[in-house]
């Protein structure tokens, strides 16, 4: 449903993303807000590594190890219970860490990307997926009719649930981006310790991702 509702940009922002973590053989990676894996999937088809998947929700991470199994890599990823502002994980035993619709839905991102920063080894990546605002006068009023009036329309011939998420999600992108613009974002990152932190906006500014590397450095944003 995601990929249907993005027009198929959901799954080619993911790509994206895990295509700017560096990893090498044995590097450990970390998935947070996995949901039912799908991140997490494509992680282990690129690098090869063993991932784990974390979210705070236990029927999402059932219905992941059941996804994982079907895909062929139940070896590779494991899943683990938790929540991304308080990581049940030890300083810097991450090679890179991901993250996708997270910063949404806590009540202190600065705190919980510093928090996803202290898991990750010097020199580690932390990548990032997130809804975004077009820019563009033109792009953002068909983005707003899309969200507002599109999304519940078919999330509701989809089923209760998701003509729960069409409603909700426009105005919630819209409320996060009124209070924390994408350069606000950024400075999240460098006072979380990031360093060359990188943001590129996707498909006529629908999403965005965001990444950089654990250290201290400069803010680019194309």
């Amino acid at each position: 449903m995601a990929a249907l509702l993005s027009f198929g940009q959901d799954p080619r922002w993911r790509r994206f993303m895990v295509s700017q973590v560096p990893v090498r053989p044995g590097d450990r990676i970390l998935d947070v807000a996995t949901g039912t894996g799908a991140v997490a999937l494509e992680l282990a088809r690129r690098t090869g590594d063993h991932v784990i998947g974390l979210d705070h929700s236990e029927p999402m991470l059932r219905e992941g190890v059941e996804r994982v199994a079907r895909a062929g890599f139940g070896g590779r990823i494991r899943f683990a219970l938790g929540r991304a502002e308080r990581l049940p994980f030890s300083d810097a035993s991450f090679d890179a860490v991901t993250f996708t619709y997270l910063l949404r839905y806590v009540d202190d991102p600065g705190a919980t990307l510093a928090e996803l920063a202290r898991v990750i080894r010097p020199g580690g990546v932390l990548a990032n997926l997130e809804f975004h605002v077009p820019s563009n006068a033109i792009w953002r009023g068909l983005w707003l009719a899309y969200t507002r009036l599109g999304l519940p329309v078919l999330g509701r011939v989809a089923s209760r649930a998701w003509l729960d998420v069409g409603t909700f999600l426009g105005g919630s992108i819209s409320d996060f981006y009124r209070r924390s613009p994408l350069r606000a974002q950024l400075e999240w990152w460098r006072a979380a310790g990031l360093a060359n932190v990188r943001a590129k906006a996707m498909s006529l500014g629908g999403g965005v991702v965001i990444w950089g590397t654990k250290g201290t450095g400069r803010v680019d944003v194309s």
